[in-house]
């Protein structure tokens, strides 16, 4: 086993670039581990706890590590090569001239004084001073990064809303404007459905089935997980409300978040005028609301319900899969009752807990929706559903929808489990995902699904989508999966395997 360390003084990169170095270190032969980072204090101890220190000593917040552990030192050394041609390639081009050269906002906006908006994403403590410079500038702001305080987000909204902007964040990994898809996001045809959203995949798995259900989509504005909050008081959802609300190109508009709050919501939901559906996950309270407002409380529903207003339909939800559990269940062993949610997509995890929460009772979570029903609390027989996207799960390594390697160690560890009846996914695709997620993931479902087990998967993403969205179905249906058509299905599938009752996959949500 070699391991590989390579400093680079004075080498900034973005968390976006960085992603993609890791994966390209990951992707390549014989590796084992590897990781792309800046050398902040946390990223430093987190590499010591793998065992590397004294090659990075000396390094500071600014200075690009690659470190890389593989079968042998060809394959490390490669690897690295691979991973410095990925983040410098945009350098070479601008040497060439091929792109422009701009080091900072300034000159960005002398090459392209057309530009209207500019995508952030530096360490936490530095976003809130460049958007306030994209702001001044006149430009709306996708802000990638996140760890930004509370009080500064609020201010950054403030400053926005005044100045007729959007401050799209922190945090936001999704958005797609005109057409324009920024961060992880699907393609999908235009279309009349405006999509405010402060739920990053919930933005994907609506947009997405809007759109293969035949209906596009004219924008999706995220606005960050805590925008409906109390505090921050949906400062930016009004404005991604107004904005969508005279827009000519949308005709109805969905807005997607966890349970926000009620105050908070039931003001946000008198703004537009336009047909608008509001799915806020989880929700059990009724709101107080316009005639022209719907809501509901899965992504599901919301897809479904925007669909009517714009005069579509909706497809068989159900699609055989409860034929699959009522023959799949005739072999699974009497012990096995428990359901495992291995997730990537954090609001997919959300809603699937919302959802089986109804009817196998408590789920223990690093997410839980009861704070008492932790991880560390389960117990060996518990229900366990995991957001594999949250911090503790990849901290040196990258977040499971670029990289599914997290993911195939905790599906592994399901083989040896007797206690466990079903396992379910979430495979995202899209721009930012993995080229082949399915296909990585396949072996060692094949795996679980030899030990005894069945697992359930649903794929989010479009036929326009880079990854190919029935070839991704297909690849897991030959691996042994049951792959339902939205994500709140495969939720009631596995639900309905750790009971073996069928019928609950057709279960009104």
């Amino acid at each position: 086993m070699s391991t590989r360390v390579a400093v680079r003084k004075n080498s900034y990169k973005d968390s976006v670039r960085l992603l993609e170095a890791t994966r390209a270190i990951l992707g390549s032969p014989g590796v084992s581990w590897g990781w792309a980072l800046m050398a902040t204090p946390a990223n430093l101890e987190t590499l010591a706890e793998q065992g590397i220190a004294g090659d990075v000593e000396g390094a500071a917040a600014n200075d690009l590590v690659l470190a890389v552990r593989a079968e042998d030192d060809d394959s490390a050394a490669a690897a690295l090569e691979t991973a410095s041609e990925t983040l410098f390639a945009a350098t070479a081009q601008e040497a060439k001239g091929d792109v422009p050269n701009a080091t900072d906002l300034g000159q960005a906006l002398a090459e392209r004084p057309d530009a209207n908006v500019a995508i952030i994403s530096v360490p936490g403590s530095y976003a809130a001073l460049e958007t306030h410079k994209a702001l001044t500038a006149g430009l709306n702001v996708l802000l990638f990064s996140d760890n930004v305080p509370l009080q500064e987000e609020i201010e950054l909204k403030e400053r926005a809303r005044d100045l007729g902007r959007l401050v799209m964040g922190p945090g936001a990994g999704t958005a797609m404007i005109a057409g324009a898809g920024l961060g992880f996001a699907n393609r999908v045809s235009a279309g009349p459905v405006g999509i405010v959203a402060a739920a990053g995949t919930g933005a994907q798995e609506v947009m997405s089935l809007l759109d293969r259900w035949g209906i596009g989509v004219s924008h999706v504005i995220g606005v960050g997980g805590r925008d409906l909050s109390p505090e921050v008081g949906g400062l930016m959802a009004e404005s991604a409300l107004r904005a969508l609300d005279a827009d000519e190109r949308t005709q109805a508009i969905l807005l997607v978040s966890k349970p926000p709050s009620r105050e908070v919501a039931e003001r946000l939901l008198k703004v537009p005028t336009k047909p608008t559906v509001a799915a806020l996950m989880g929700l059990r309270d009724s709101l107080s609301t316009p005639d022209h407002v719907t809501v509901v409380n899965t992504l599901e529903r919301g897809a479904a319900e925007t669909i009517a207003l714009v005069g579509g339909s909706t497809p068989d939800l159900v699609q055989g899969s409860a034929e699959q559990v009522a023959t799949l269940i005739t072999g699974l062993a009497p012990t096995r009752r428990k359901v495992v949610g291995l997730y990537s997509g954090g609001t997919l995890c959300y809603e699937a807990l919302t959802i089986a929460t109804d009817h196998l009772g408590a789920i223990h979570s690093n997410v839980p929706l009861d704070k008492s029903l932790t991880v560390d609390s389960a117990k060996p027989d518990s229900h366990l559903f995991l957001d594999l996207g949250e911090e503790e799960y990849t901290v040196g390594r990258p977040h499971p929808m670029i990289d599914p390697q997290a993911r195939i160690e905790f599906l592994e560890r399901q083989v040896d489990d007797a206690g466990v009846a079903a396992v379910l996914l979430d495979v995202v695709i899209g721009d930012g995902a993995h080229d082949d997620p399915a296909g990585m993931l396949a072996p060692a479902i094949e795996k679980v699904t030899g030990s005894g087990a069945i697992v359930v998967a649903y794929v989010l993403g479009t036929e326009l989508d880079p990854q190919g969205f029935a070839s991704q179905q297909e690849t897991l249906r030959r691996a042994g999966c049951i792959v339902t058509e939205t994500a709140a299905r495969a939720a009631l599938a596995a639900s309905a395997i750790a009971l073996r009752d069928p019928a609950l996959v057709a279960a009104e949500l």
